[in-house]
């Protein structure tokens, strides 16, 4: 039995309805004989991740044959706790999760963070994350790590759709149709289960491209 462990943020998490996270969705997507262990949580950097202790559970039960999928940044960017700088801490943190995979002789794999939906008036989509996604790519070249690029794919697909049909994707609310939100919600960066689907099916296309993991997917 194989087991994909996922760490990362609210846009991977599983989260409760209305919100849902990409590695919540992408358990329909893997075959039957593989477990997904999603570890990720909202608000979380690649830094306080580590320092709540949140991989402490994961680093106890990682073992050979194992794979890890590793998308931070929305809260790296944060001037908080979990900030990281991209040209160094937050490379050097993703590099402490990919070391500590490859010694459990489990598969690492980089994940560029997933975009929001930011629709300039010319209908072009605003660049959200600065250099982090730049940072993951670099990391992944040059320690040969497997890369998901999420950061570009979903771009590529919120452009493709429009912003009124990307906006479908992610979580809108109307006014009074939810308690927490009684002046409704349109929120940019957090999918709804369907969003949730599209995006965990963006990773699936990647990951079949990764040799260790390949098989791990539906047909």
């Amino acid at each position: 039995m194989n087991t994909l462990w996922i760490i990362g943020d609210s846009t991977v998490e599983d989260n409760k309805p209305p919100f849902r996270g990409w590695g919540w969705a992408l358990r329909e997507l893997v075959r039957p004989d593989v477990t997904v262990r999603n570890h990720a949580l909202s608000g979380r950097s690649s830094r306080s991740f580590w320092n709540e202790g949140l991989f402490v559970p994961i680093e106890k039960e990682i073992s050979e044959g194992d794979a890890l999928l590793i998308q931070f940044g929305h809260n790296d960017e944060k001037d908080n706790d979990g900030y990281t700088d991209p040209q160094s801490t937050y490379p050097a943190w993703l590099g402490v999760y990919c070391d500590l995979a490859l010694a459990h002789r489990a598969q690492p794999v980089l994940l560029t963070p997933v975009a929001r939906r930011f629709f300039l008036d010319d209908g072009s989509l605003l660049y959200t994350h600065g250099e982090y996604p730049g940072a993951v790519r670099q990391l992944a070249a040059a320690r040969g790590i497997p890369l998901c690029d999420l950061n570009r794919d979903s771009r590529a697909l919120y452009q493709r759709l429009g912003p009124e049909k990307a906006a479908e994707l992610f979580v809108r609310l109307a006014p009074g149709e939810h308690p927490d939100f009684p002046d409704g919600h349109d929120d940019k960066t957090h999918f709804n289960a369907h969003g949730a689907q599209v995006i965990a099916g963006l990773v699936a296309e990647e990951l079949r491209a990764v040799p260790a993991l390949a098989g791990w997917l539906r047909d």
